[in-house]
């Protein structure tokens, strides 16, 4: 579990680091890096997305997840989870439309800047492979070299979306450290082919926030995430 819990750690300071850094910047500069993490988030999906050799997998998989993220509503409850984080910096009596416009806004853009680090932070082949190497025992070497990477880019997107990214370390802490600890049973079934239909199905899932993030198309990636957890059953059954 230690490269997990430096992992998380790396993300939470690099959140402090970035929160302390927005409130320097100008807004313009603000607008500019969120523009940026847009297009670094296109750039990382593409270059995720393209590592399957079999797309029709991918395919099936983001369709029956978005089917059952629609039925699951999971995007109702992130909403509710959004608005309890934030519930102390909202008035609970006779709120004007103007206060509930930005309360609203706020409300959305903490949930996108959550979904967007966790998915950048949780989906990818280093994820997988260095929970299983510290799993293993062995010295968790890649996700030391993780931490650096989501500890850079925490500080990137806190300075654009602020304390939303902080909380992203939690379901990465959960997510890494199952893996960890369940690795002599996950690593008979994560094999290369696996990994790579679970990379590809993430890249997609990042494009389609890349395009929220640049305000290109509002696409509800969250209700599409179990597309990740079907990916992996399909990619096993079909090899």
């Amino acid at each position: 579990m230690l490269g997990t819990i430096i992992n998380a750690g790396a993300i939470i300071i690099g959140s402090i680091a970035g929160i302390l850094i927005h409130s320097k910047l100008s807004q313009k500069i603000v607008n500019t890096v969120f523009q940026g993490i847009g297009l670094l988030t296109l750039t990382i999906g593409i270059s995720m997305s393209i590592r399957s050799e079999n797309i029709i997998l991918a395919v099936i998989s983001i369709v029956i997840g978005s089917i059952l993220g629609e039925w699951l509503g999971i995007d109702i409850g992130l909403d509710k989870l959004s608005e309890r984080l934030q519930k102390n910096n909202r008035k609970k009596n006779s709120i004007s439309q103007e206060t509930s416009d930005d309360t609203s806004s706020a409300r959305n853009r903490f949930k996108e800047g959550f979904i967007t680090a966790s998915m950048l932070f949780c989906v990818g082949s280093l994820a997988i492979l260095g929970a299983i190497e510290d799993g293993m025992g062995k010295t968790p070497n890649l996700l030391f070299t993780k931490s650096v990477i989501d500890g850079i880019t925490a500080i990137v997107l806190a300075s654009s979306f602020g304390i939303s990214i902080l909380f992203s370390a939690f379901p990465l802490f959960i997510y890494q450290g199952t893996l960890t600890l369940f690795a002599a049973f996950v690593a008979r079934f994560m094999n290369e082919a696996i990994i790579n239909d679970l990379t590809s199905v993430g890249g997609i899932l990042l494009i389609g926030i890349s395009f929220n993030i640049l305000k290109i198309k509002e696409i509800k990636v969250i209700n599409m995430l179990p597309a990740l957890l079907i990916i992996v059953i399909l990619s096993y059954f079909c090899q």
